[in-house]
Formats: C-alpha cells, structure tokens, sequence
C-alpha cells in the first residue's frame, strides 16, 4: 500500500506532468523526467527509445515465470486547456486532457511497490508508451526489436474515464473499444475562373455525392459484431474566394468498427467508392490513412484475473458502460499476449475526455496503483 507520503509525492510528480505536456510522437522530455522517476526504483533495467519515445522499467524476480505488462501513456493533446489550477498546462495549445499524466503517475506508484516488496517469480515490467493519441505508438513498440526481449504473457491497463461512479471499474471479456481508423481522401481536377467554370474540372458535384454515400457504409446501431460508424470530419473545397471555381477537394472520415476485419472492409469501400466516383469526373484521387487504431479486445483469462484482483480489494467492478465506440491502441498488446483493459470511474459529473476543462482526479492514484498490485501479486507473488 502507498503511504501518505508516497502520495504526496505522486500527486505532486502527477501535477509536474500536467504542466509540461507532450503531443504524440514528441515526448522526448517526458520520457526522461520517467526515466528519471525510475532510477531511485532500482528496476533491473530501464530500457529507452522504444517505438520512439517509449520507456519500460523491468523488475525481474530471478525465478522462472511470466512476464506481466502494464501499461501507461505518454502524450498529451493538441488542445488549448481552460483551468485555474496551480498545475495547469505551460504550452500554449496542448493539455494532458485524457489522464495520461495520471496512468503514469499510476504506474510509477506501482513501481514503489515492486521496488520495496518484490515479486517472488516471473518478471514486471512498466511500459511507458508514446503516441496513444493517434493510434501509432502501441504498433511501434510492439514491432520494435528490443520489445522481443521484454514480450509479456500478460498486458493490462487502465483508463479513467468520466461519465463513470469515482474508483468503479468497468471491465468485460471481448470488445471495449472499437477499431477505428482516419481517412483522408484528396480530389483533385483543375481549377477556373469562376465566370468559366466549364474549363476547369471541379470536384464539388463529387464531393456532394461522397458525402452521402460514405455515410451509408456504417451508419452506427448496436455494438454488435457487424457495427459499422463512418463519420465525416472535416471537408474543404477550393479557395475562399469568389473568383476561382475549385480544383480540389479534401474529406477527411473516420471508419469505425467493432473489429479489424469489418473495418478493414470498410475502409477497401470508401477507397472503391472514391475511385470510382472521381474516375467517372475525371478527378485524381489521393488516400492517406491516419490514427489508425487496432480493436481493443479483452481476453477472457486476464480480464477475469483483473476482476479477481479487484474483489479481492474491493474495488466496486462491473460491466458498465462497456462496449465503448471510442478506440485505445492497447489492443495491439492483446495480440501476443492476454490481455485486459480496465476503465477506472473519474467521477459521473466529471468533465469529459479531451475537454479544455478535464484534469485527472488524483484520489484515482492510489486506487489504479491498488489494483494494479493486487494482479502483480496474484500471478507473480511475493518474495
């Protein structure tokens, strides 16, 4: 259990995070005040520069047994945070506006914990993940050649979330986050004056038509497996100007589905479709895909190890609220090891993820680190 002073602390690390957020893919000083937080831990090894910004912290028992991973975020986002709080952010247009500040501060509770009682067998590790936000940093760490030599049996996470009673988890086997991915689709023909738009080719009638037609190939329903969500983001068309009939049009539309295979399916439509419908105005097409985002699915052992831990410590747990459309690349975790998200309660009236107003609750601290302990224990020991 983390001591009065070792909350103190981890409170005040928490709030040091928040003033200094890094977007995806750029955490380079985050990874090193981690790095840094580590150190005095004493882990077996700190390993840097995984899948780019990522950092991972191994306490190994010196007993054969398996490898358990829990993860935390780096990145913040690109949002501009409205607070009056001591601890609000110092870089203009970005905010730790999802917790991530939090889940690590979580994580390096738990490596108190370790450090003072290790476990009997097998070995912990604390990943430090970069680039959540936009899908991209699980993907590199899982495919960097250095994870190979930390690759877990076990993964597990958590995520506070909002809308959610304060310390209630919600967790279940199968689907808690839906596979997502962004696709930006560029048209391009030839602009003309706007008092002669017959010399040029424009793409607004085709714009008009894709809209539409995206729209139906996933109009949302039930979150069963044949969910299917496409949702138009942003479009521009041309110039803002009265003179030019446009040249060229860019849509960007987020697929969104209950798992890899459908969306994958959804995204070849889109990409049919938009080909064929600028072929037939004699447009070029461009595609590029972005925030590409794995289903996050949970499996049946880890979560019901998870849900064990948390009874065991009584920590209020159930299915709430489960599964979510919003995507987590924890999932990519999930494909070589069991694994288990779990979603930790901020509070029902607490202001939402990626708000200008969102803080992380700091009473979650010690609640997640609890948690997180208790499955260590349960299939590690205690020396």
């Amino acid at each position: 259990m983390l001591s009065n002073s070792d909350l103190v602390e981890l409170t005040e690390f928490r709030r040091a995070l928040h003033r200094k957020p890094e977007l995806s893919g750029e955490e380079v000083e985050t990874a090193k005040t981690i790095v840094n937080a580590l150190r005095p831990l004493r882990p077996t090894r700190i390993m840097s520069g995984l899948g780019g910004c990522g950092v991972a912290a191994v306490f190994e028992s010196g007993v054969s047994g398996p490898t358990v991973l829990f993860r935390a975020e780096l990145d913040a986002l690109p949002i501009q945070e409205i607070s009056d709080a001591d601890w609000k952010s110092e870089v203009p247009g970005k905010g730790h506006l999802c917790g991530h500040d939090g889940h690590m501060t979580t994580l390096l509770g738990l490596g108190r914990l370790i450090s003072r009682n290790p476990v009997a067998k097998g070995r912990v590790v604390l990943m430090f993940q970069p680039a959540e936000e936009d899908g991209s940093g699980a993907r590199a760490v899982v495919a960097d050649p250095a994870f190979e030599a930390i690759k877990p049996d076990w993964a597990f996470a958590i995520h506070n979330e909002p809308g959610r009673p304060l310390g209630h988890v919600s967790t279940r086997p199968g689907l808690v986050n839906c596979a997502s991915e962004g696709l930006k689709i560029k048209l391009t023909g030839k602009t003309a004056h706007a008092a002669d738009p017959e010399d040029g080719i424009s793409p607004v009638n085709v714009v008009g038509r894709l809209i539409p037609a995206l729209e139906a190939l996933g109009t949302g329903g039930a979150l069963n497996d044949d969910f299917r969500l496409v949702t138009i983001t942003h479009v521009t068309i041309g110039e803002p100007s009265f003179g030019i009939a446009p040249g060229e049009a860019v849509i960007y539309t987020t697929l969104r589905s209950s798992n890899d295979d459908v969306k994958a399916n959804i995204a070849a439509d889109a990409r049919n479709l938009t080909e064929s419908l600028a072929k037939e105005a004699g447009l070029c097409v461009e595609f590029e895909c972005c925030d590409d985002f794995a289903a996050s699915i949970n499996d049946a052992e880890a979560t019901q190890i998870a849900i064990t831990a948390m009874n065991a410590i009584d920590v209020p747990n159930s299915d709430l609220g489960l599964p979510m459309r919003a995507s987590e690349d924890f999932g990519v975790f999930g494909w070589g090891a069991k694994a288990a998200m779990l979603c930790l309660g901020s509070g029902e009236g607490h202001a939402a993820l990626h708000n200008p107003d969102y803080d992380f609750p700091d009473d979650l601290i010690p609640v997640g680190t609890a948690i997180f302990e208790r499955i260590a224990r349960d299939l590690l020991g205690r020396k």
